[in-house]
């Protein structure tokens, strides 16, 4: 685990990392206590700043700066090294990767959006505006990098290899990594609305991208999933009970049916998570015999 092993380029005293942890709990802690008793609609509301999309977005996007700012410069000050050990094992980032797993996930979804909406398109209505869409892909296309990169450096990246020398255990470091990382989108709408099990798709998500991260020796083609997945989300269809609150392309006006939509969520990662792992595995020639040693 090349990746992981890049923490012991710096210095790891077990202070160091209590500080920069102890400050994103605090920091997610108190946000967790604002929302835990708000209902999606008052989520939503409290999204809503100025009661414009765009602007809202663009604002509570744009929040992740300072956290992602304050991640590098105590990440940097306190364990003296520079962000490529914290992205890669390579020697330099490797945008490619980025942009190869954006292309699959955006042809991906894409796809089956297509599928489904050629299926039953009922409940799914037309909500395009040129001006407010375009405005909506900028945003996202700025500010969107910032919000995943937070999520990606800090669990996949930070924690994964703090963990990870720490238990000296590829699975209780991707175990650990992946429910964190759920518990941090535990206070979406999504989960208040569809209920707790909603929770399987987010720690799943942060299990198939951590082993994404252990196989590729490096955050790129995670960053890249993230990324083009929170894009899609964002501009293809929206719903009122949605995290994202956008002027994208089609919205979804029916009737929540939690438990049609749980399921579907289960059928769409037990065959998506899997393609996506075959084929990078495919491209970049993963040794998958790495996830059983440290």
């Amino acid at each position: 685990m090349n990746y992981i092993q890049q923490a012991l380029k710096g210095k790891n005293d077990w202070w160091r990392t209590f500080i920069i942890v102890f400050v994103f709990v605090l920091i997610f802690g108190l946000s967790f206590l604002t929302v835990i008793y708000l209902t999606p609609e008052q989520i939503s509301q409290a999204m809503a700043i100025t009661g414009i999309k765009n602007v809202d977005l663009a604002i509570n996007l744009s929040q992740f700066g300072i956290l992602l700012g304050l991640l590098f410069v105590l990440f940097y000050v306190l364990h003296q090294r520079s962000l490529i050990t914290l992205t890669t094992a390579r020697n330099k980032i490797d945008f490619k990767r980025i942009f190869v797993s954006s292309f699959l996930v955006i042809f991906v979804q894409i796809l089956f959006f297509a599928i489904s909406y050629g299926y039953d398109s009922s409940n799914i209505e037309w909500n395009f505006d040129a001006s407010k869409f375009t405005l909506l892909v900028i945003i996202c296309l700025l500010l969107l990098p910032i919000q995943i990169g937070f999520e990606e450096y800090f669990f996949r990246g930070y924690l994964m290899q703090q963990i990870g020398i720490a238990t000296k255990s590829v699975w209780i470091t991707l175990i650990l990594t992946s429910v964190l990382f759920g518990l941090l989108h535990s206070a979406n709408p999504e989960v208040s609305e569809i209920g707790f099990k909603m929770m399987v798709f987010y720690i799943g998500t942060g299990f198939f991208m951590g082993i994404m991260t252990l196989l590729d020796d490096g955050l790129e083609l995670a960053l890249g999933f993230h990324f083009a997945n929170n894009l899609i989300a964002a501009t293809l269809i929206t719903s009122d009970f949605s995290a994202l609150q956008t002027d994208a392309i089609f919205k979804y006006s029916g009737e929540i049916n939690t438990e049609a939509m749980f399921n579907e969520t289960l059928l769409s990662m037990a065959i998506t998570y899997p393609l996506f792992l075959i084929v990078l595995g495919k491209i970049y020639k993963w040794n998958w015999k790495s996830l059983l040693k440290f």
